[in-house]
């Protein structure tokens, strides 16, 4: 369904029953991002979670009024907790839905009851390994203008946008899978002047470390031992520095252990969720 948010038709799905702990959780990707991503990730938990997922503005299908600021991207994500109507919810993130993640908690502390962090970095730092992991690795041969412009946020169009993304879309898994990563490339979304603002606009200034030593939600952090875009050390900087957090290293993964470890995954959050939200697990023990 499309929902007004802060005056942005959003393109939103709601899974799960009626009065249930809230979670809403936001993609990744930037310009390369859609719900499909966390609702693959989270949807899983419907039968005891109302499960909040959303093209973010500029993203998906969502109608795409700039800016597309971290601020505005956290401020729709509390336009979408009013809108369903939950005083606190969990939020979750992966990659650079984790920077919009951290960011609400940051921002709305008194509505988050709890978060999920997966694959992120607290700061802009993990460009400088992108750029050293690509030159490093074997596994494709990349076209390093392509590279250069993809991470630079310098695409031409949604076209050119998907075809940097497909070279970059098997470093991404485990496991060298190039059917698994060609149909990730074909069933994404593409949208060159979100993800352009991302790299040119949001990412020189973002740095979130001054400020999370003030959050005091629960926090689950998990991260792909063999992640090359947020590399394990971003989510050590994180765990050391959330007060009340938990890191947990999936040695198996890329960069992203919902696709590369699946039971894993879902074993942990459940763990977690146990944990911060007890009441949506009473009777089913």
């Amino acid at each position: 369904m499309f929902v007004e948010i802060n005056d942005n038709s959003l393109n939103v799905e709601v899974l799960g029953p009626d009065g249930a702990p809230v979670i809403i959780v936001h993609h990744g990707g930037g310009g390369i991002g859609s719900l499909a991503e966390p609702k693959s990730s989270f949807g899983w938990l419907a039968d005891t979670f109302r499960i909040v997922v959303y093209d973010a503005r500029g993203c998906g299908i969502s109608e795409g009024k700039p800016p597309f600021s971290h601020a505005q991207w956290a401020a729709d994500l509390d336009g979408v907790r009013q809108w369903v109507g939950a005083d606190q919810v969990i939020v979750a993130g992966g990659s650079y839905g984790g920077f919009i993640a951290m960011e609400y908690a940051i921002a709305y502390p008194e509505h988050t009851r709890a978060m999920i962090l997966r694959d992120t970095s607290p700061d802009s730092s993990n460009l400088k390994r992108v750029f050293e992991n690509g030159r490093s690795q074997t596994r494709v041969e990349l076209n390093w203008d392509n590279f250069e412009r993809y991470w630079t946020g310098h695409i031409r169009d949604d076209a050119d946008l998907k075809a940097c993304w497909a070279e970059l879309a098997p470093l991404y898994s485990f496991e060298d899978d190039r059917e698994r990563a060609a149909a990730r490339v074909e069933n994404g979304s593409y949208r060159y002047e979100t993800h352009n603002w991302c790299f040119q606009k949001n990412r020189p200034v973002y740095d979130v470390k001054p400020a999370l030593p003030g959050v005091r939600c629960p926090t689950l952090i998990t991260v792909g031992r063999h992640d090359w875009v947020t590399p394990v050390e971003m989510s050590e900087t994180i765990a050391s520095l959330i007060p009340d957090s938990q890191l947990v290293i999936f040695e198996k993964s890329g960069h992203s252990p919902p696709s590369d470890e699946p039971e894993l995954f879902r074993r942990t959050v459940t763990d977690f969720l146990e944990r911060v939200a007890p009441e949506a697990f009473a009777g089913t023990r």
